[in-house]
C-alpha cells in the first residue's frame, strides 16, 4: 500500500513542478512529460530507497 501512495503522490507533485516551470518559461503544459517525469521520478525513489541501508535502533 505505501507503493501505492507513493506512486500517486510523487505522480502530483511532479506533475505540478510541471506545470509550475512550465508556466515560468511560457511553455505549454505537455501531460505526457510530466507522466514520463513521475514514472521515472518513482522508480528513481524506490530504488534508492532499496538501496540505504535501514537504521539500527539499539535496545538499552
Amino acid at each position: 500500500m505505501k507503493y501505492v501512495w507513493g506512486f500517486v503522490w510523487v505522480f502530483l507533485l511532479i506533475h505540478m513542478l510541471t506545470y509550475v516551470a512550465g508556466s515560468m518559461l511560457a511553455v505549454p503544459y505537455n501531460f505526457a512529460t510530466g507522466s514520463t517525469l513521475g514514472i521515472g521520478a518513482f522508480i528513481l525513489l524506490v530504488v534508492v530507497t532499496a538501496v540505504l541501508p535501514s537504521p539500527t535502533i539499539e535496545k538499552h
